[in-house]
């Protein structure tokens, strides 16, 4: 996990590498639970792959990546909670939770 500057109010922000890890990949289902797992953070959570970045917690930006299996992405989060949500989508992403 890194801890990178330039987060609300020039704070710090918390990022991490991730390799996605689900047997399905993240077809619509998968995206849907995912979703619902950023949501129960107050943090600003991003996913950024293939150059592009989009907001964990709308189901219409995480389709729109079209995640698969071995993809490695940025998970980046912005918040009083940054570090349990990030770790939070880590383990799903991963498939630790399973």
């Amino acid at each position: 996990m890194d801890v990178r500057l330039g987060g609300q109010g020039g704070m710090s922000m918390t990022t991490k590498n991730i390799r996605v890890k689900l047997e399905s990949g993240a077809e619509a289902r998968p995206v849907a639970l995912l979703v619902q797992e950023a949501s129960k953070y107050d943090s600003v959570i991003y996913i950024q792959a293939g150059g592009r970045r989009v907001n964990a917690k709308s189901i219409m930006g995480m389709m729109s990546l079209g995640l698969s299996t071995g993809v490695e992405l940025e998970v980046s989060a912005d918040g009083a909670d940054e570090k349990a949500a990030v770790e939070g989508i880590d383990v799903f992403l991963s498939g630790k939770g399973a």
